[in-house]
């Protein structure tokens, strides 16, 4: 399976979206740092998720549910 998600992408488009709100006066200054530092957070949780090389299970692992 490929796995085709761009964190840094998705951290940009928060990072316009919550600039975009500010502009538009939906956000204060202070809202826009909140909202800032939530996009950054997500973003870390999100790659330390994904980070990783998967690893098959052995063969006789038992499969979700337990049923071989």
């Amino acid at each position: 399976m490929t796995y085709n998600f761009d964190p840094e992408g998705w951290l940009d488009r928060q990072r316009a979206v919550a600039r975009a709100r500010r502009e538009r006066g939906e956000i204060d200054d202070a809202g826009l740092a909140a909202a800032l530092e939530e996009a950054e957070r997500r973003y870390d949780e999100m790659v330390a998720r994904l980070d990783g090389t998967y690893e098959l299970p052995p063969p006789d692992a038992p499969l979700r549910g337990g049923d071989r």
